[in-house]
């Protein structure tokens, strides 16, 4: 069925692939990339099997080409991953360190034998202490339950038997998986708040002091860390934009750990200009030009073949003029915002959403004006489903907090595994007192929420602002089929149809020129359009799902981006 979208570069990945610094807000010298090929089995029990059949290559799922695996496993099943390792002379430092970028959606570790913990939770990372366990030749067994028969956990789009809107379920380790070495004493978590004239840095360890010096226009500034913390002041800040993503590089000394890191200084806020509510990045307007980004791959589903397939996505939509990417029901990488931050490419982050979807309750009745619905205990009220959720959202915010990025987070999509918004909206406000909220986007609106969050693919548009910003979250989805570059030729998915590129540039024209142009100046702060790439049976994407093919033309869309800017400007 899709055999002939996948291109043969899978067969030339760097080994091990993925072998770019996972964390570059606290980036050590002591890296070691466990990533590659690991031996790999099935089974149905959690005793490791007597035998491993199978290779799998580290880190994509057992589900993507990348993997060589290439298929999906019984919901349930256990995936059993087995490595050798012996570490290299004077890695040792103290202790020893095993990170995994994420694993879908439970994972047990074991050394030697020794069981050394368990991470619940498919989308954010975890670190498991080897040290006590290590020996000169080691062994190391990650085991991976995953389970869509009840959607406890935080899925995603993942679904058991994909199609439409809907994708390929995803299962095991798809981050990566590596080993650093540090002090008895370290930074465990480094959190970073700034606004636009100062930068806090928070080791999270009392005990250590130490200095943090950073690299700035006018040279290195020495800041003392004191009981873990350092504050930077400087005399002429460079704020962070989308035209000037500066970053103040800086290295970091607490005790005997050391570390580089970096930030940026921005502030995002809402302000009255000119009567309407507006998003304002370093205290002006901003109109947030943006694509829905999903994150998945031809070939390797939730992971690209390389890190640099993320820094050409990004490229490729600057390059149409947008500045925004709503990361959709999905925790990516940290290299993604990574390259966000480096590039000046704004994020509007979802979190990652739980239990049951009913598609005529959650999907028909709302796009048909349906939209007045209570969230309080009677939605979504499986008490599982709730907590993971919370866990998921809590520890997304800890993971990403210091990305200058991100601007914006979504709590709840169209419904999906909604409930309480507005005791999550506050849970939420206190993780991050400085970022935008968005509660419920799309539509069963609650109660506390930052914006006017509204979704338009068919019938008449409603954007009337109010006493909130109001943000056009998602809309569009024009199509074009693209033959030659089509997951499944004879079945697409999306809201119309384009002949040509041509033909597909001035839909999309006509939609931003009689839709959202004219909203601007009645208080419309971004709009989100669907999507940046085809996915599976989508083909709604500006590139297709190989990323080959661009399918609009790039100067209109240019020259529009210039027009949605100057509007926002005039008003």
């Amino acid at each position: 069925m899709f055999h002939d979208l996948y291109t043969p570069e899978g067969s030339h990945l760097a080994e091990p692939p993925w072998q770019v610094y996972p964390r570059p807000q606290l980036r050590r010298d002591s890296f070691l990339c466990l990533n590659g090929w690991w031996e790999f089995a099935v089974g149905q029990g959690d005793a490791p099997p007597a035998t491993y059949p199978d290779r799998i290559r580290v880190p994509f799922c057992p589900e993507s080409l990348l993997s060589g695996i290439h298929r999906h496993f019984a919901e349930g099943s256990r995936l059993f991953y087995r490595r050798r390792f012996t570490l290299p002379q004077g890695f040792v430092r103290g202790r020893v360190l095993l990170h995994i970028g994420a694993a879908d959606q439970v994972l047990d570790c074991f050394c030697n034998g020794v069981a050394l913990g368990r991470h619940t939770g498919g989308y954010t990372a975890m670190t498991f202490d080897l040290t006590n366990a290590l020996k000169q030749d080691n062994e190391l067994v990650l085991r991976v339950r995953d389970d869509l028969r009840t959607p406890v956990l935080p899925y995603g789009k993942q679904v058991l038997q994909r199609g439409g809107m809907w994708y390929t379920p995803v299962s095991g380790i798809w981050q990566t998986v590596w080993l650093e070495s540090v002090p008895q004493r370290y930074i465990r978590q480094l959190t970073i708040r700034t606004d636009t004239r100062r930068a806090v840095l928070d080791t999270g360890a009392p005990g250590l002091s130490g200095r943090v010096t950073v690299e700035t226009p006018e040279g290195p500034v020495v800041c003392p860390l004191v009981q873990g913390r350092a504050e930077f002041l400087p005399e002429t800040p460079r704020l962070w934009s989308p035209e000037d993503p500066y970053l103040y590089r800086c290295r970091i000394q607490a005790g005997a750990d050391l570390a580089d890191s970096y930030f940026a200084l921005r502030q995002i806020d809402i302000r009255q200009v000119d009567g309407c509510a507006r998003l304002c990045l370093n205290g002006q307007p901003r109109f947030f030009h943006g694509v829905l980004d999903q994150g998945y791959w031809s070939d390797g589903l939730y992971t690209p073949a390389d890190p640099s397939c993320y820094e050409k996505d990004i490229l490729a939509m600057k390059s149409l003029g947008f500045n925004t990417l709503r990361k959709h029901i999905k925790v990516e990488p940290e290299e993604f915002y990574y390259q966000c931050d480096r590039l000046g490419m704004v994020v509007f982050q979802d979190m990652v959403n739980t239990g049951n979807y009913a598609y005529w309750r959650d999907t028909v009745w709302p796009t048909l004006g349906f939209q007045t619905r209570r969230d309080d205990r009677r939605m979504h009220a499986d008490p599982a489903a709730r907590a993971a959720f919370v866990q998921c959202m809590e520890e997304t915010v800890a993971q990403l907090y210091s990305h200058p990025c991100i601007l914006y987070w979504t709590i709840f999509n169209e419904g999906w595994g909604q409930f309480d918004s507005s005791a999550l909206y506050a849970r939420l406000r206190t993780l991050d007192p400085g970022r935008i909220i968005d509660s419920t986007s799309g539509w069963f609106r609650g109660g506390d929420t930052d914006v006017d969050s509204i979704h338009h693919y068919y019938g008449p548009w409603r954007l009337k602002a109010g006493r909130r910003p109001l943000v056009l979250s998602e809309f569009g989805g024009c199509c074009l089929a693209v033959e030659g570059h089509l997951f499944h030729p004879g079945k697409t998915y999306g809201y119309s149809s384009s002949r040509s590129g041509a033909e597909l540039t001035r839909v999309i024209l006509q939609l931003y020129e009689k839709r959202v142009l004219p909203a601007i100046p009645k208080g419309l702060c971004g709009a989100i359009y669907t999507q940046l790439s085809d996915v599976e049976d989508e083909v709604n994407g500006l590139l297709t799902y190989d990323r080959k093919v661009l399918k609009p033309q790039a100067a209109p869309l240019r020259a529009l981006a210039g027009r949605l800017h100057r509007a926002m400007a005039g008003h």
